[in-house]
């Protein structure tokens, strides 16, 4: 089974902007709601948005108005801009589908760390 495989983090400042990107399996991609997770250091892993297939989209309210998730269909992507970042955004970022059953497992994450 193929794992997304996510990239785009980094080291930047309070108050950077950084943009995640995802490449996942036209399998897993084609058809399905698609979200970005993070785990943060001595945390448990949290789902902070999603994209629906039809392009609804939905957020956790600690990044409402900051995040903003898409998804390029052709491409197989899904993609997470960060803007307004806050040290308790420092975390690993994952993708995976919205639906759990989906899961083939975790790709590497892409680390965010956000510095004062």
């Amino acid at each position: 089974q193929v794992r997304p495989v996510e990239s785009g983090g980094g080291l930047v400042q309070a108050g950077g902007s950084l943009t995640l990107s995802c490449v996942v399996s036209r399998s897993m991609f084609l058809g399905n709601d698609m979200a970005w997770y993070r785990q943060a250091p001595g945390k448990q892993r949290e789902r902070v948005a999603y994209v629906r297939r039809g392009g609804d989209k939905y957020y956790v309210d600690s990044v409402k108005g900051r995040f903003a998730i898409s998804r390029d269909n052709a491409a197989n992507t899904v993609n997470l801009r960060m803007n307004s970042l806050k040290p308790e955004d420092t975390a690993v970022y994952y993708c995976n589908p919205a639906d759990s059953r989906l899961w083939t497992g975790w790709g590497p994450g892409t680390e965010v760390i956000v510095s004062t």
